[in-house]
């Protein structure tokens, strides 16, 4: 059974409400591709960039326990097992696979996964039977006009959609999974990239929605300006300021995210042990499609 979300706060370093963390994690390097085609996104492989959608390298199912292990010994703070990409985690099915092994080798760590939410709603009931503990979804618009200016298209069930229609599917898979995991007791996040001129007048609504649906804490991530959204400006704190505002009047929000790599670990903030656990760090070398 899930864990609380109380109990989240102080075992998940991502759900501190902005304490100093004395907990930490480990990412697993597990899902290689994606199914949506966001605009802002640029998946590498690299040992040097500090950024959501970078790894060193891709690690298999089994791989993944002999991983916790060693980082655990290095860093016995860890209390939490997530996999966050560099894809998508259901778009193949390496990142289930990997927590049932989680649950049946470590049933104490934490579990927690990262989706952009187009199969949430199909995968719902076996994402639930994997006993993780929290689920992060990335809705950046709940209005399909605005989703489809933040992402190009989507790979969904052997068909490629585009524009306002892949966006459509996109946001009721999202909102649909969310009721679904939500009702099975799991904490669910909700990050939104905010990109100003496109989603940041949008961003209450989404707030809103997602509330509604299930969510219990939101987390609202800067745009860093690259791919086709490169010339778009990043952010500025008082931007940033002004949009939690509004969403908290809804949920509680998320204040201290650090845009951890795919393969980050121990914890967030101090000393990272990634290098000494995915020996096939590869400096300077990029790799991975868009989509």
């Amino acid at each position: 059974m899930a864990i609380s979300y109380e109990e989240l706060t102080d075992k998940h370093p991502c759900y501190a409400r902005g304490k100093k963390g004395s907990t930490g994690r480990i990412h697993l390097p597990i899902s290689p591709t994606c199914n949506i085609e966001c605009r802002f996104c640029d998946r590498r492989i690299n040992d040097y960039e500090k950024r959501p959608g970078v790894t060193s390298t891709v690690i298999k199912p089994e791989e993944a326990i002999d991983a916790i292990k060693k980082s655990l010994e290095l860093c016995p703070a860890i209390k939490v097992a997530g996999i966050a990409g560099p894809g998508d985690t259901l778009a193949s099915d390496y990142a289930l696979e990997t927590f049932r092994l989680i649950k049946k080798n470590f049933p104490d760590l934490v579990k927690c996964m990262s989706t952009n939410g187009l199969l949430l709603a199909e995968k719902a009931e076996e994402i639930i039977e994997t006993d993780i503990d929290s689920l992060t979804v990335t809705v950046n618009a709940v209005d399909p006009e605005i989703e489809a200016k933040l992402n190009r298209g989507i790979l969904y069930h052997g068909k490629h959609y585009t524009g306002v229609e892949a966006a459509e599917i996109l946001i009721k898979n999202q909102l649909e999974g969310i009721r679904k995991v939500s009702t099975a007791g799991i904490t669910i996040k909700v990050n939104t990239v905010l990109v100003i001129g496109i989603n940041d007048e949008h961003i209450e609504e989404i707030a809103k929605t997602v509330k509604e649906a299930g969510a219990s804490i939101y987390n609202i991530i800067p745009l860093i300006p690259q791919n086709e959204l490169k010339d778009y400006p990043e952010p500025t704190c008082a931007q940033i300021e002004s949009v939690r505002a509004k969403a908290s009047k809804y949920i509680d929000v998320f204040r201290h995210c650090q845009r951890c790599r795919a393969d980050a670990i121990g914890v967030p903030g101090e000393k990272d042990y990634g290098d000494r656990i995915y020996l096939k760090r590869i400096a300077h070398k990029d790799t991975f499609s868009h989509g």
